[in-house]
């Protein structure tokens, strides 16, 4: 995976995450959480959520606020190929396909959209350095 593309994609903002997740176990939730530790805009998407890690979700890209830069995608391949077109209708230009949410089908039509994509490669979390946080205990006095 070239260094250049994974430099492009970090440099603009805002980003998106598509497939994140209120279950801070789920990849969905710590690419999400990577972002906010960056200090970084990022918006959830996720259609069965209003809110993640404090955060306004959106049901799906359009709905977001735009234009965004770029989006990290964490679904199953069947739901990034539909990504991948909604990305192309509203000329987002770059894309990071986390591992297990690629399919060739959804990395070709990136392609033939002139999109830039990330797959097949590094996890964003190793790209932005993310730090597990502790959980915090709550104690009653």
């Amino acid at each position: 995976m070239p260094q250049d593309l994974i430099e492009q994609f970090l440099a603009g903002s805002p980003h998106a995450v598509a497939g994140a997740s209120r279950d801070r176990d789920k990849y969905g939730n710590k690419v999400l959480r990577a972002y906010q530790q960056r200090q970084r805009l990022v918006y959830p998407i996720n259609p069965a959520a209003t809110d993640i890690e404090g955060l306004q979700a959106y049901a799906d890209l359009s709905r977001a606020p735009l234009p965004l830069h770029g989006v990290s995608i964490v679904t199953p391949p069947e739901v990034t190929e539909q990504i991948v077109e909604q990305a192309a209708r509203l000329g987002i230009r770059y894309l990071w396909m986390q591992p297990g949410a690629e399919s060739d089908r959804a990395i070709q039509s990136a392609r033939r959209h002139g999109i830039h994509v990330i797959a097949g490669g590094p996890c964003i979390l190793v790209s932005l350095g993310f730090r597990e946080e502790p959980m915090k205990r709550h104690t009653d006095f």
